[in-house]
């Protein structure tokens, strides 16, 4: 009997063991099967579905389902979106070479005793063969710079940077992305902003599309392309938009321009991208590169696209650029400055002079309607002039002969004063 006993003890003993490694390896594999469904979906199947409880474990994911904002793009998506703005723009985009005629420095004999007395010169001999360079006249067409721009028109039209295309007596050549070379003439230069346009004879030339850079926003995609270096055509570098609004002091030979409104970004802009397209993910302009921060790594501007449209139909209505013109010299009021002038405001533009030039142009058009020296700028039909809203950028977004109304405080009085904006001197 006990040795009965002794067997049913042990085999109860080994079924217990049983049933409990089986529950053990049951409960690992759901654990296992439950973390591989939590981690799988973003990787196979896009984003959780609601009803999966995911809305317990992220509080984000009902948010992000409820705005139809997927919470993971596939990478793939997002490389062929990249490539198809590439491909949509890249035939439109060109580079354009800057020639003149330089000096051809040839060598030249060269005695070093010809300023020696004649009768002195006998003891040093006739038997040197002594050069220098010189300038006998001649010249060469040779290349000395570069940059890009795009095509806007299918008749030959390309918008640029003022700064690309800025020296009179050179010549410029349009050099199509399949190779093909054109001469180019300089159509018009913005006497205010840093675009021209410039026009090759062609026709049917594939032209790109332009975007709306106010609906431009941070951390969007961007992608410059353009001949980096004046050497690699059609270079491609995509990044993000950094920075809005920005206002950058540009300088580059003798030039030295303020630019202000512009779009920062770190797609790598280099040398010779300049006048290029910033585009989006549609392969739409956004902005037109134009300047890059000097010691510092990706940070490069770019013209809003917006900024370039009036120029662009202005050229295509009469062969010329024509920007508003006020006609005063300012300073933009701050509270330091309204502080330490005891102004009676501190925003708005004062109207100052700045010792050479006078602070109301004679005969332009703020003069003939009034305004004077120190009187303060406050609003442009009804729009507020401050530190977001300068007074340059809110004529350059008017047109001319456009009427417009001033708000201005002069030694504290309002007073209001109409102003029919004129065309800009080239000047």
């Amino acid at each position: 009997m006990n040795n009965i006993n002794s067997k049913r003890f042990v085999a109860l003993g080994l079924g217990l063991f049983l049933v409990l490694v089986l529950g053990a390896l049951q409960a690992r594999a759901s654990f296992f099967g439950d973390v591989w469904d939590s981690i799988k979906k973003p990787f196979v199947g896009g984003t959780p579905s609601q009803g999966e409880g995911n809305e317990k474990n992220n509080g984000d994911s009902a948010s992000s389902q409820k705005e139809g904002v997927p919470l993971y793009k596939p990478a793939l998506d997002y490389e062929q979106a990249v490539v198809g703005a590439v491909k949509k723009a890249s035939a439109a985009v060109v580079a354009i070479t800057v020639s003149k005629y330089v000096p051809i420095i040839e060598n030249c004999p060269f005695s070093p005793f010809q300023n020696i007395p004649p009768e002195f010169q006998q003891f040093f001999g006739q038997d040197f063969n002594f050069s220098q360079p010189c300038d006998t006249g001649k010249k060469q067409l040779q290349e000395v710079g570069g940059g890009s721009g795009f095509l806007v028109s299918s008749n030959g039209m390309i918008l640029t940077n003022k700064h690309v295309v800025s020296d009179a007596k050179a010549a410029y050549t349009v050099i199509m992305s399949d190779g093909k070379k054109y001469d180019a003439k300089v159509l018009a230069r913005d006497p205010v902003q840093d675009l021209a346009v410039v026009k090759i004879e062609a026709a049917n030339l594939p032209t790109i599309e332009l975007g709306d850079s106010n609906s431009v926003q941070l951390g969007q995609t961007a992608i410059a392309i353009g001949n980096a270096l004046g050497e690699f055509r059609n270079t491609v570098s995509v990044g993000v938009v950094s920075g809005l609004a920005r206002t950058v002091t540009a300088s580059g030979g003798d030039m030295t321009e303020t630019i202000s409104g512009v779009i920062q970004t770190d797609a790598a802009i280099n040398p010779g991208n300049s006048g290029g397209p910033l585009l989006n993910l549609r392969g739409q302009v956004i902005g037109i590169n134009t300047a890059i921060a000097s010691g510092a790594q990706n940070i490069g501007f770019a013209i809003p696209i917006n900024k370039a449209k009036r120029d662009v139909n202005s050229v295509k209505s009469g062969n010329e650029i024509q920007a508003p013109y006020l006609g005063v010299r300012y300073i933009m009021v701050t509270p330091d400055l309204a502080k330490k002038n005891k102004l009676p405001v501190d925003y708005g533009a004062l109207v100052r002079g700045d010792g050479e030039n006078p602070p109301v142009q004679p005969d332009s058009p703020a003069a003939k309607a009034g305004v004077q020296a120190e009187d303060i700028i406050l609003e442009i039909n009804g729009k507020k002039i401050d530190k977001e809203n300068v007074l340059t950028e809110a004529i350059s977004e008017l047109s001319v002969g456009q009427t417009i109304n001033l708000k201005i405080n002069r030694q504290g009085k309002i007073v209001e004063l109409s102003v029919a904006l004129g065309k800009r001197p080239t000047e």
